[in-house]
C-alpha cells in the first residue's frame, strides 16, 4: 500500500489500513456527515478489501476549509484524487448514502469519462434516482429548522443538536451540504457503464422504494435493488448485513461471508 499524498489524505480515510488489499470500497456520506460515518464499516470487511471514506470539507479535521458549493465541484475533485493516487492502484467500488449516492454517481460518470481508474461497481443508497430528485429548501430554514430537520431523519445524536456550542459547529456544513443538493439538478441523460446497485429502507420516507428504482435508468449495466427494513438510516442497525449484500452484488469475495474481522 502506498502513502497517500497530502492532498488524497485530505479527501480520503482509511480507518482501518488493508496491506493485503485489492479492491477498495470508497463510502461517500450523507449531507452533514462525515468520513467517520462508516468506520464501523472497516471491520466488517475482508481482507481484500480496503474501506475507504471521503471526508468532504468544512467539517472535522477540515473545518477551516469551505464546504463544497456545487456538486460539479465536489465530485470533480473526489474524482481527480482517485485518478491520481487515491485509487492506490485498487479496483474500485463506490458507495454513498442520501446526498453520498448522487456525489458517488457523479464521481463515477467522471472516472468513466477520463484516463484514470473506472470504478468496477456503484452503490446507491437512500436517495430518489436522478429523474425523482427535486429541489428543496431545507437549506434556507434558520437554525432551529434545520436541526429539527435533523431530528425527525433520526440521523444525528439528539444531544449534539441540544448543545449550542456543538450546533454553532455542526450546522454550517449541514446547510451548506443541503444547498448543494438541493440546487443540484442532475443530467438525467447521463448513463454509467458500470453495473449500479441501489439500497433503501421500507420505511424511508426521503426515499420511496419506487422512486429509488428509477435509478436502473442511471447505468447501461445491469441493476440490482435492494430493500431493507428501517427508514432513512436504515444501514446503521443494518450494517452488517448492508456490506454483505454489497461484496456479494459486486463479486468481490464470492463465496466469503461478512464476520467483523480484529486489528
Amino acid at each position: 500500500m502506498t502513502q497517500l499524498t497530502t492532498a488524497a489524505s485530505r479527501w480520503l480515510r482509511r480507518p482501518l489500513p488493508r496491506p493485503a488489499a485489492r479492491v477498495s470500497l470508497v463510502c461517500f456520506p450523507h449531507a452533514g456527515g462525515s468520513a467517520a460515518f462508516y468506520t464501523p464499516w472497516a471491520r466488517l470487511l475482508p481482507p481484500d478489501v480496503q474501506l475507504v471514506a471521503v471526508q468532504y470539507p468544512g467539517r472535522q479535521d477540515r473545518l477551516g476549509e469551505p464546504p463544497a458549493e456545487t456538486m460539479d465541484e465536489l465530485a470533480e475533485a473526489v474524482a481527480k484524487v482517485l485518478r491520481t493516487d487515491g485509487a492506490d492502484g485498487h479496483e474500485l467500488i463506490l458507495f454513498g448514502h442520501s446526498m453520498g449516492a448522487s456525489v458517488a454517481w457523479e464521481t463515477a460518470l467522471r472516472l468513466e469519462a477520463g484516463a484514470g481508474p473506472a470504478p468496477r461497481h456503484v452503490f446507491v443508497s437512500g436517495r430518489p434516482g436522478p429523474r425523482h430528485q427535486r429541489p428543496g429548501q431545507v437549506h434556507l430554514r434558520d437554525d432551529d429548522g434545520l436541526a429539527a430537520e435533523l431530528r425527525r431523519l433520526d440521523g444525528t445524536h439528539t444531544e449534539l443538536l441540544d448543545d449550542p456550542e456543538i450546533r454553532a459547529v455542526l450546522l454550517p456544513a449541514v446547510r451548506a451540504d443541503y444547498r448543494l443538493i438541493e440546487t443540484y439538478r442532475p443530467d438525467t441523460t447521463a448513463r454509467l457503464r458500470c453495473p449500479l446497485g441501489a439500497f433503501t429502507g421500507d420505511a424511508d420516507e426521503e426515499a420511496p422504494v419506487d422512486d429509488v428504482a428509477t435509478w436502473r435508468t442511471a447505468t447501461a449495466g445491469a441493476f440490482t435493488q435492494r430493500v431493507l427494513p428501517g427508514g432513512h438510516f436504515y444501514l446503521v442497525p443494518q450494517a452488517e448485513g448492508l456490506v454483505a449484500a454489497v461484496l456479494d452484488a459486486c463479486g468481490s469475495s464470492p463465496g466469503r461471508s461478512v464476520h467483523p474481522v480484529l486489528p
